[in-house]
């Protein structure tokens, strides 16, 4: 860990990240053992669990390389070797491959290094992180796919709330919604009830944004407040539902909150 943000907690290192992408992607490739990969999943409509492997094991190899490059502006293509398995039994092993090769790609970039982002963030580190909930989300994906319990590191899921909400901003590219989120001023509170983590978010004529000092309790009320677990909170962010039932509780107004959600999707 290394100094608190905005939010209020301590902020997870790129090391952390780093390691974290390897564990991930072994719980997802666990999650394969003897699963039918024509599955649905159910936190991707109209993909199968076979979708959702080559899904994730493409972004990795992807940021892979761009990591490898140290990219300095916009990639023209999303072009990259994929070395498909030859068969449906070699899925497995190949996602492995694809984490194995973004552990090189880590070993041989400075987190620190200036790279172009999409998001807030225009370090190296950005992507590394980026790869991390990537492949945490779709893991539970996968879990759910196949009937598995689903579990999420508390201090990790309040560190994917936090990313998700300081770069939803810059998201319009492939989140067009995201451009409806707008207003005078309204504010939304994040807070996770399980660790530290409160985030208050406002909406600008402009666009909207994660404000300064939000983990702070003098910021004030919020005209509505979502708070639950950390893991919960992020699977709500992402779209899925939460783990047991109701366990994330939204409050307040209730247009915004029905507006943030319709436009927020990622």
């Amino acid at each position: 860990m290394n100094t608190s943000d905005t939010s209020g907690r301590e902020a997870v290192t790129p090391a952390v990240h780093r390691a974290a992408v390897a564990a991930e992607t072994a719980r997802l490739v666990a999650a394969l053992d003897g699963a039918e990969l024509s599955l649905p999943v159910p936190g991707c409509p109209d993909w199968t669990l076979l979708d959702l492997v080559r899904h994730t094991g493409s972004v990795q190899r992807w940021f892979s390389l761009l990591l490898r490059q140290c990219i300095q502006e916009p990639p023209r293509s999303r072009d990259v070797e994929l070395e498909l398995p030859a068969d449906d039994t070699g899925w497995a092993d190949w996602l492995t491959a694809a984490s194995e090769k973004a552990a090189d790609a880590f070993a041989g970039t400075d987190p620190d290094a200036p790279m172009w982002a999409w998001g807030a963030d225009h370090h190296a580190r950005f992507w590394m992180r980026r790869m991390l909930f990537e492949t945490l989300v779709h893991r539970t994906d996968a879990e759910r796919a196949v009937g598995a319990r689903t579990e999420i590191d508390r201090v990790l899921a309040a560190d994917g709330v936090d990313e998700f909400l300081v770069n939803l901003p810059f998201a319009t590219s492939f989140a067009p919604g995201v451009a409806h989120l707008r207003g005078n001023g309204e504010t939304l509170r994040f807070r996770c009830t399980d660790t530290a983590g409160d985030w208050l978010v406002r909406l600008r004529p402009d666009g909207f944004g994660v404000e300064p000092g939000a983990g702070d309790a003098a910021a004030g009320p919020a005209d509505a407040v979502v708070q639950g677990a950390a893991a919960d909170l992020l699977l709500l962010v992402y779209g899925r539902p939460a783990r047991d039932g109701d366990s994330v509780e939204k409050t307040g107004d209730e247009e915004l909150l029905a507006r943030w959600f319709t436009h927020s999707a990622f």
